[in-house]
């Protein structure tokens, strides 16, 4: 009690004097580094990066394709391999950094926001449960498998473990010591994700694949295709007869987005690290804005209630999709799905673009000052944006073409015609949107207000009336407080801001409003292709007019990024709104 009572004396004391005090701050200078050549550093760890990840595609596309002898048991000895050096690396630099007291100077308190590492643990979990139905499922046949297939899960498994933890306490270091060896080790992390990455989504487009062709044939002729030649897992060949080797099989399946995202989650920390390595960070310049989350607070819940509705309305959609279209033969319920499917996208896509431009043009009325100081995580969040919608781009222009060029022409096919230009505008708006409110600083008011609370911290009983008494009627203020860089406050004023409860615009409010709608509205966007709803491949527009072999791996290599970019989104979203 009495070393409290002292400090909060000292810093009323503190404050008194800087609010009166005359003499120019003179600003502490940013140590210089120690590094000679900074980019010669970046140049080499770059150059191993993208060496391993030519390696890993080259491997994990060969083993994709037909008529090649490579197989899944080698990418997978590659991935083992690149995870378990990974995992050495992230153990030598927590033991380095824990045993340096000068490894880590300063910390980047914009990288590795709260939320970001709450959805890298949320993947995490469910790549953890993905890896444990891959174990089971390939330990129900293991003597008709390679050995490395299910070594390859449980050290995933431990990957995961490890860099969750090594992410959650390490994103925002700015390391010191040890330079070159942690960008090498940083870009090889970030290597292993991507590769990791680029197998899943091949897995998953495989398996899809085949589970399309397995629907249209008997069970004997697809056993055949297997055995003359038919690239697939060398799993497909093993008999999975039994009721809980099925359940592994089709339960890893459906983990697999959140598998995919936690990987591009990881690359995208990991490479905020590596911007950061050897970093020095100005304290006068870098602003920290501890903004506190308020979900249900200062919000008239529209945006709230709207995104739920369509979160809700896509779930069934979803449902009836799988139902009608990947359970049933009949071309009138497929038709009926498809047009479900578009009805209810263009009606969200048209929402969601009105939404992003009312919310553009609520910025041009906003009194908020751009942020101009440098920042890699913003930097990179505007780079994913722009371009995972890139994906997203390249098949809706296909389709716009196919479209066009096609005859005869249905509803269905002016649906997808609709549903493609409205995508790529939503895309657009959306981008605008985000990077604008990325752009933004928080609210002045909030900022100054807070300053001024601090000035008589750990006053909890203040008698106001006694405050007010000492202050003169004659409207003097006190000096500028030129040591502390922030303008001087007239006493009654402070007593108000102290007294008066937190406002709050209608500019913010709205911009609120629309970031939680964007928010969830993108969610469902997210889990019905990640989980099976995708029209492109049920479509037989596209199928027709580019043929069987071009149309799928169009959108194999393209609907990963667009469905990363809605994930990508939401994150960014969430940021938005909380520095609304």
């Amino acid at each position: 009690m009495g070393c409290g009572h002292k400090d909060d004396k000292a810093s009323l004391a503190s404050s008194q004097v800087a609010s009166f005090s005359h003499q120019p701050h003179q600003p502490s200078s940013t140590p210089a580094s120690k590094e000679v050549w900074k980019k010669g550093g970046r140049m080499f760890s770059i150059l191993l990066a993208v060496h391993l990840a030519l390696l890993a595609c080259t491997l994990v596309s060969s083993g994709a394709f037909e008529k090649i002898a490579v197989h899944d048991y080698d990418v997978f000895f590659l991935l083992t391999v690149m995870m378990l050096i990974v995992i050495v690396w992230i153990i030598f630099y927590l033991v380095s950094t824990s045993r340096c007291p000068d490894a880590i100077l300063c910390k980047d308190s914009h990288a590795g926001p709260i939320w970001l590492r709450g959805g890298l643990i949320l993947f995490a979990i469910f790549s953890l449960v993905m890896d444990v139905f891959k174990i089971g499922y390939y330990s129900s046949f293991y003597t008709c498998l390679s050995a490395i297939k299910i070594i390859y899960p449980i050290v995933q498994a431990i990957f995961v473990v490890v860099q969750t933890y090594f992410l959650w306490i390490s994103a925002k270091d700015c390391v010191h010591v040890h330079l070159n060896i942690t960008r090498c080790g940083l870009m090889l992390t970030l290597t292993t994700n991507l590769a990791v990455w680029m197998s899943a989504v091949t897995d998953e487009s495989v398996h899809k694949a085949h589970s399309k062709l397995k629907k249209n044939m008997t069970e004997e002729i697809f056993r055949w295709l297997l055995k003359v030649g038919m690239r697939t897992s060398s799993a497909e060949a093993c008999n999975c007869n039994s009721q809980i080797c099925q359940i592994f099989k089709n339960g890893y399946f459906w983990l697999y987005p959140f598998n995919i995202e936690y990987s591009l989650f990881a690359s995208a920390m990991v490479y905020v690290m590596w911007k950061n390595v050897g970093r020095f960070i100005d304290h006068h310049s870098h602003h920290i804005h501890r903004l506190k989350f308020r979900l249900f607070r200062r919000t008239f819940f529209v945006g709230i209630v709207l995104g739920l509705i369509i979160l809700v309305s896509g779930l069934g959609v979803l449902v009836l999709y799988e139902v009608q279209v990947n359970s049933s033969t009949e071309s009138s319920k497929k038709s009926q799905a498809l047009t479900m499917y578009y009805v209810f996208n263009i009606v969200c896509l048209g929402l969601m673009s009105l939404v992003c431009i009312g919310g553009s043009v609520i910025y041009r009325f906003d009194k908020r000052d751009m942020d101009r100081h440098k920042n890699p995580t913003r930097t990179l969040d505007v780079a994913l944006l722009m371009g995972a919608a890139l994906g997203q781009y390249a098949i809706s222009y296909y389709s716009i073409v196919a479209i066009v060029a096609s005859t005869p022409r249905d509803a269905i096919s002016a649906l997808n015609l609709t549903y493609a230009l409205l995508m790529i505008a939503q895309h657009t708006f959306q981008n605008i949107f985000i990077i604008e409110g990325l752009h933004r600083q928080p609210p002045k008011e909030d900022h100054k207000r807070e300053s001024h609370q601090k000035d008589l911290y750990g006053l909890t009983f203040v008698n106001i009336n006694a405050v007010s008494l000492r202050v003169p009627d004659s409207g003097s203020t006190l000096a500028p407080s030129t040591a502390s860089g922030t303008e001087a406050m007239h006493p009654s004023e402070l007593v108000r801001s102290l007294t008066a409860p937190k406002k709050m615009n209608w500019r913010r409010k709205f911009l609120r409003e629309i970031s939680m709608f964007l928010l969830l509205s993108n969610i469902i966007l997210w889990i019905m292709p990640a989980f099976g709803a995708r029209p492109q491949f049920d479509n037989d527009t596209e199928l027709n007019f580019y043929g069987d072999s071009m149309w799928p791996a169009i959108v194999d290599i393209c609907l990963p990024f667009g469905i990363f970019y809605r994930m990508h989104a939401v994150a960014s979203l969430l940021e938005v709104y909380i520095m609304s």
